[in-house]
């Protein structure tokens, strides 16, 4: 079974930085994209930032500039850089990613979150 374990939250004040880190485990064969998505309350998910396999990169607007996506794959790990956060970047930040393993076709996965909380 695959699983995305995401940790790094926590609570910052504004202007700080924080670094997310999902794993991914379990019987993968390969990887390919794999994405931040957030979640804030009252508002709709938001594609925060996408990893190709071939570590090309792409950033929602909000973030260009101060967020950083990056990837080991030799981990199945991907990263989210976080610096000179807002209180508008507080939200839920989930992994997603698209997965082949040995048990299934291509298909994307979902960590279960992890609150980012940023204090002005």
């Amino acid at each position: 079974q695959v699983q995305l374990v995401e940790s790094g939250g926590g609570l910052v004040h504004a202007g700080g930085s924080l670094r997310l880190s999902c794993a991914a485990s379990g019987k993968i064969s390969s990887i390919n994209a794999m994405r931040w998505y957030r979640h804030a309350p009252g508002k709709q998910r938001e594609l925060v930032a996408t990893i190709t396999r071939n570590s090309s990169t792409s950033y929602a607007d909000s973030v260009k500039g101060r967020f950083t996506i990056s990837r080991d794959n030799a981990k199945n790990t991907v990263y989210l850089q976080m610096n000179s956060l807002k209180p508008e970047d507080t939200a839920v930040y989930y992994c997603n990613a698209d997965i082949l393993s040995y048990r299934s076709s291509l298909r994307d996965y979902w960590g279960q979150g992890t609150q980012v909380t940023v204090s002005s």
